[in-house]
């Protein structure tokens, strides 16, 4: 009788040790989850169609339903105004949806299944960022599209232009991995409904629809010193719109703090994003 021939396990891949090896794993995987990510707009459109078409709504209905009754402080075309701070509040609605597709992979045990797979520990999270800024450049194309047809110009250089954009999305980078701890914070839907609907009077609270002059006193500075407003009044400034510049010191270096307000947004909630998908038990 001839032998039983043992069965064969196919052989993990090794983990790569030498850093420029590690980069280049991480590197891999991070762009496989960003695929995957992009492959779901592919087979579940409505969500992609759904995020370029709320912000084109929103700033319709300002800039025509509402646009009448607005002043803007030292004169100007309101939808100038108004335009660049649709771009930030779309960049906080992106927020939203970065929450909503880490819980729903961590709640339906993707996250976890991702973590027994001989994959670079921080694809996941990082795939989930750079998915999240493809589409928030598109959301941001589109929009300033609709802004064009509305009238909304860039007066600045194409340097100013540029770092206009640059500065949008710095935020939104900053406010994705937010939305990543956030997301792997939530255990059911009632936190996503939460965070959903806070991004409204965060948004609402700053410069982007009003100048905080017209806000009672402290109201107004608490929307000054909101970190969204130093990004409204940034680009504002940069692409050259009408707008409420004021007299404080945080409305006199918005330009400053819109860098430097997304670069602590970074250095908190990345950290604990990481720390948070390196701890989950489920």
């Amino acid at each position: 009788m001839s032998a039983t021939t043992p069965l064969q396990l196919p052989q993990m891949p090794a983990i790569p040790r030498g850093p420029l090896s590690r980069l280049r794993w991480a590197t891999a995987d991070g762009w496989t989850v960003t695929l995957r990510g992009m492959t779901h707009w592919v087979r579940e459109p409505g969500t992609l169609v759904g995020a370029l078409t709320f912000p084109i709504l929103m700033v319709l209905m300002f800039g025509y339903f509402f646009g009448g009754a607005m002043q803007v402080p030292g004169g100007g075309d309101y939808k100038e105004f108004l335009v660049p701070g649709m771009f930030v509040m779309t960049m906080v609605f992106g927020m939203g949806e970065t929450v909503t597709a880490v819980a729903a992979d961590k709640n339906r045990g993707i996250t976890s299944r991702f973590r027994t797979l001989p994959m670079s520990p921080s694809a996941v999270v990082v795939g989930r960022a750079v998915t999240d800024m493809i589409s928030s450049v598109l959301a941001l194309a589109v929009l300033m599209g609709v802004g064009l047809l509305m009238g909304w110009q860039a007066h600045g250089s194409l340097g100013d232009t540029t770092l206009a954009v640059g500065l949008l999305l710095l935020l939104r980078f900053a406010l994705v991995w937010a939305g990543v701890y956030l997301g792997l914070l939530m255990s059911g839907p009632e936190g996503i409904t939460m965070v959903q609907t806070l991004e409204f009077p965060i948004g609402f609270l700053t410069s982007a629809f009003v100048a905080p002059s017209t806000m009672p006193g402290w109201l107004g500075t608490i929307a000054e010193w909101n970190p969204l407003s130093s990004t409204v009044l940034a680009t504002r400034e940069l692409f050259g719109n009408p707008g409420w510049g004021g007299d404080s010191w945080i409305a006199q270096h918005s330009l400053l703090m819109a860098v430097v307000w997304p670069v602590v947004l970074c250095a908190v909630f990345f950290p604990l994003s990481v720390r948070r998908f390196r701890n989950l038990t489920t």
